[in-house]
Formats: C-alpha cells, sequence, structure tokens
C-alpha cells in the first residue's frame, strides 16, 4: 500500500504534464494582448492597432460597398480569410477583426507576463517571431496581394501599422 500512493501520485503528475502539454494552443482574442500592451512602455500597441484599419476589418464587411462585392460580406467564408481571420478558429474573436494573434499566433500559450518577459520562452510557446521586414511582407501579402485589384504598397503599409516595443 506504502507503495502504490507515491506511484498512483506519479501516475496523475504524468497524465497531467501529457494534458498539458498535449492540448493545442487557442486564441485569446486582441482584449487578453491589451492587458499589457497598452503602455508607452510596451510601446502602445493595443491602441495603436485599435486606431488603425486592421481593428475594423470586419466591421468594413457590413458596408453598402462590401455587400456590392458579395451581398453575403459579413458571412462569407472568402471575405472573412483576411476581414476576420480568426472567425474559424474562435467565433467571438470575427469583431475583432484583424487582431494581434492573425499575425502572432494563437496565444493561449505565450500570454502569460512570465512568458512574454522572455522572447524566446514566449516564441517556444507559439509567439509567431518575425526575423526580418521580408517575413512580415509575406505574411501581409496572405491577403493584401492583390486585394480587390488594389495596388499594395508593402513599406508605405508597414510604416502605418508597425508597432515595436521601444529599446530598453
Amino acid at each position: 500500500m506504502k507503495k502504490l500512493i507515491p506511484m498512483l501520485f506519479l501516475m496523475a503528475a504524468l497524465v497531467f504534464v501529457f494534458n498539458l502539454y498535449s492540448q493545442d494552443a487557442t486564441y485569446v482574442g486582441a482584449a487578453k494582448c491589451k492587458m499589457c500592451h497598452k503602455s508607452e512602455k510596451q510601446g502602445e500597441q493595443f491602441p495603436k492597432w485599435e486606431s488603425r484599419k486592421h481593428s475594423k476589418s470586419f466591421a468594413v464587411l457590413s458596408t453598402d460597398a462590401a455587400k456590392e462585392i458579395a451581398a453575403d460580406a459579413p458571412d462569407n467564408p472568402e471575405c472573412l480569410k483576411c476581414h476576420a481571420p480568426l472567425a474559424d478558429k474562435n467565433a467571438e474573436l470575427k469583431a475583432e477583426g484583424v487582431g494581434c494573434e492573425a499575425c502572432h499566433g494563437p496565444g493561449s500559450a505565450y500570454k502569460k507576463m512570465t512568458v512574454m518577459k522572455d522572447h524566446a520562452q514566449a516564441v517556444t510557446n507559439g509567439l509567431i517571431d518575425y526575423k526580418s521586414e521580408d517575413d512580415i511582407k509575406k505574411q501581409c501579402l496572405t491577403c493584401h496581394e492583390g486585394a480587390h485589384d488594389k495596388p499594395f504598397d508593402f513599406a508605405a503599409a508597414w510604416e502605418k501599422v508597425k508597432h515595436p516595443i521601444p529599446e530598453k
């Protein structure tokens, strides 16, 4: 009996750890990012996003102009894949448009402050780290290349949306 209890405890711990690491990362929404990424010290990423077109991209689908392109624009999967790219991952995130995780990956495993304080640990936990502007451009072009037959000037667009953390 004395050996059985520690063995059961060990097995329960192993099952817990296995379940913890076997879970898929989930999308948690921009509101979770806001908690830390709203301050001047962090570069005011959230207020910048909130004031720009990416945060309003889903709302655009309800305009008359959008309905001329697709009558069912707010529910059309072709429209949603760029105007609300996380809608198929988490329906609650549809209204946030192109939120943080559309570019930075599902945040459930890296959202904790203890993880985010260590960039390498955040990346290990799923934060997408772009090594160069070419990598960023490639991500942007998944939606902006030839979109609605409008030209896309990456350099000008990147100047409008970039949101770095200030140097310490």
